[in-house]
């Protein structure tokens, strides 16, 4: 009988076991369920990433193009006389500073001057400050001479083939404004688009020794009209190429 009974405790001391494992498991695989649950609540609650094509787009929304305007001469480089006695210095100021001021409008663009003044600026400096802000495009602003006053016309010049066709869009819109004769495109070693690492030209916009075209080069309208026609090129140029776009922002 004494037998039996301890018999029967060792059972149950081990059913007791048993039971008490199994309880601990049960709570385990609960807990572990639990925390999958969290987990997964938790990472759908991240928001997905826009595909990469999506990013891009935007990204080029957000885009500004980077224009240098260089007014040409400056200090005691005083440029090219014209038939009044004007000087180029003061016209490619003049000039320079409606443009940019129209840039400025547009947030596409990201407008700069290379002088703001009546400052002397070397010809080294001038493109080198385009290609140390890795500028979309430089556009130096001059204006022509020549001993023969019957002598006039609107030409442009660039130096390296990625140029060319911002040389003619705004050539051609300027052309069409001012109506001058169009002297063309032309490639030119002048050093300030020999140095230049981005796309540069040089707009020759008229003559100031042609009585006509320095007046109306002189004059508030003129210049008005100048400046939204180079605005206009420009604004052609970059919204034909967008492929070819630098994100800068």
């Amino acid at each position: 009988m004494h037998s039996y009974t301890k018999k029967r405790k060792v059972r149950l001391a081990r059913f007791i076991v048993i039971l008490f494992i199994l309880l601990l498991i049960a709570v385990t695989m609960i807990g572990i369920a639990a925390n999958r649950l969290e987990q997964s609540q938790a990472l759908s609650a991240i928001p997905t990433e826009k595909p990469s094509n999506q990013l891009v787009e935007v990204d080029q929304l957000k885009k500004k193009y980077k224009v240098v305007i260089d007014a040409g001469h400056g200090g005691k480089d005083p440029g090219a006389e014209g038939v009044s006695g004007q000087r180029e210095k003061l016209f490619t100021m003049s000039l320079s500073a409606k443009v940019y001021d129209l840039l400025k409008l547009d947030e596409r663009f990201e407008p700069y001057m290379t002088r703001s003044d009546d400052t002397f600026i070397d010809l080294d400096e001038r493109p080198e400050i385009a290609n140390q802000m890795n500028a979309d495009a430089f556009v130096s602003i001059h204006a022509n001479t020549y001993t023969d006053p019957s002598v006039g016309g609107t030409e442009t010049f660039y130096r390296h083939d990625d140029s060319i066709q911002l040389a003619q869009v705004v050539h051609d819109s300027v052309v069409k404004e001012l109506g001058f004769d169009d002297r063309g495109i032309k490639n030119g070693q002048l050093k300030v688009l020999s140095l230049s690492k981005v796309p540069a030209i040089l707009l020759e916009v008229g003559y100031l020794t042609n009585p006509a075209q320095e007046a109306a080069l002189l004059s508030e309208d003129g210049q008005d009209r100048t400046a939204r026609a180079i605005v206009d090129g420009l604004k052609q140029y970059f919204m034909n190429k967008p492929q070819e776009a630098i994100i800068h922002s």
